[in-house]
C-alpha cells in the first residue's frame, strides 16, 4: 500500500516561516500531481498549492507570493515553503498525491494524515 507522511507543522508567530514536507512510500510506480490542502474546523478542505511531475505549479490566490511548492521526484517528496505567515493560515495541512502502484494500470488519489499549522503571537 501507499503512505503519505507529513512533517514540519507547528506554532509560529505572524510573519514567520515554516516548511512542510510530505514523503510518499510504498509500491509506487509513478506519481503525477502532488499538492497541499488545508482545512479549518467547520469549513471545506481547500487547495493551497499543487505541482505536476513536470514542475508546473498552481497556487490559491490567498498564498501567492508567500508560499512555494516544490518536489523531489527521486525521493517521492513534496514540500511547501510558507513565508510571511498570517493568523488566517492557521489550519490542518494535508498532503495529496495521484499515484500509480507497481503492476497497476490505474491511478489512485491518496491523502496524508494532516499536520497542524498555527500562526499566533
Amino acid at each position: 500500500q501507499v503512505q503519505l507522511v507529513e512533517s514540519g507543522g507547528g506554532l509560529v508567530q505572524p510573519g514567520g516561516s515554516l516548511k512542510l514536507s510530505c514523503a510518499a512510500s510504498g509500491s509506487i510506480a509513478s506519481i503525477a500531481t502532488m499538492g497541499w490542502y488545508r482545512q479549518i474546523p467547520g469549513k471545506q478542505r481547500e487547495l493551497v498549492a499543487a505541482i505536476t511531475s513536470g514542475g508546473s505549479t498552481t497556487y490559491a490566490d490567498s498564498v501567492k507570493g508567500r508560499f512555494t511548492i516544490s518536489r523531489d521526484n527521486a525521493k517521492n517528496t513534496v514540500f511547501l515553503q510558507m513565508n510571511s505567515l498570517k493568523p488566517e493560515d492557521t489550519a490542518v495541512y494535508y498532503c495529496n498525491a495521484d499515484i500509480r502502484l507497481i503492476s497497476m494500470l490505474t491511478w489512485k488519489n491518496y491523502w496524508g494524515q494532516g499536520t497542524q499549522v498555527t500562526v499566533s503571537s
